[in-house]
């Protein structure tokens, strides 16, 4: 998969991988949440917030295993639908994946990040013009989200279509200013569209905005 699909995909879920202090307190509030489902194993909100440690703690299997219970008491819980869906292409899962994003959808059709998360899932799975003809209605449907540009602008680039996942970038950068993952992708493509003059100007403005200008010098090569 492409690396902004990764990078959108990231920005569905409020979690980071956990470093070491992290984990162990992530695992402290698993604990808590695991004895209390002993005294209310039917807690819908303690199984998902259970699930949400496990998550955070890349245990994929232990996630899934409480949102099927979830599921196979309400399977319209949107939800769990949604981060099964997630965890089921964690675990290479992506028929399963897919299923769960089309039952998400059938129940609210203009769910965000289920439309963005199936519309990554078909890029994933090469199903390039179904995850154009997704992210182009999440784009109409959602005009202000820098989300929703930069995974059209990935998309775009993947199939060739380099001038305009150009534009796409920098419709995305001007709904985030403050991104450096868009930025950094706006002057790969840039580059790729042998717009170097342009790139420069966007690598020294990622300078400006405290990014040391050493970790950029592969991108200042590619301006020469």
């Amino acid at each position: 998969m492409a690396r902004v699909a990764l990078v959108a995909l990231s920005l569905l879920f409020s979690f980071e991988r956990a470093d070491a202090q992290t984990n162990a307190a992530l695992r402290d509030s698993l604990k808590i949440a695991t004895d209390r489902l002993e005294y209310a194993p039917d807690s819908v909100d303690l199984r998902l917030r259970k699930a949400s440690f496990n998550l955070q703690l890349e245990q994929w299997q232990y996630a899934l295993d409480e949102y099927n219970y979830i599921l196979r008491r309400n399977p319209n819980d949107v939800s769990a639908l949604f981060h099964r869906a997630y965890v089921n292409e964690k675990l290479h899962r992506d028929n399963f994946a897919r299923l769960d994003y089309e039952s998400l959808l059938t129940i609210v059709p203009g769910h965000f990040e289920g439309q963005l998360g199936l519309a990554l899932l078909n890029q994933k799975t090469k199903r390039f013009t179904d995850a154009l003809d997704m992210i182009n209605r999440l784009v109409s449907q959602y005009p202000d989200s820098a989300v929703a540009y930069a995974a059209r602008a990935g998309i775009e680039k993947e199939q060739g279509m380099v001038s305009l996942s150009v534009f796409d970038y920098a419709e995305a950068v001007k709904r985030d200013t403050d991104n450096k993952e868009y930025r950094i992708d706006y002057i790969d493509a840039l580059i790729a569209d042998k717009k170097k003059n342009e790139a420069r100007r966007e690598l020294d403005r990622l300078v400006s905005m405290g990014v040391p200008r050493a970790s950029l010098m592969d991108f200042y090569k590619r301006c020469r």
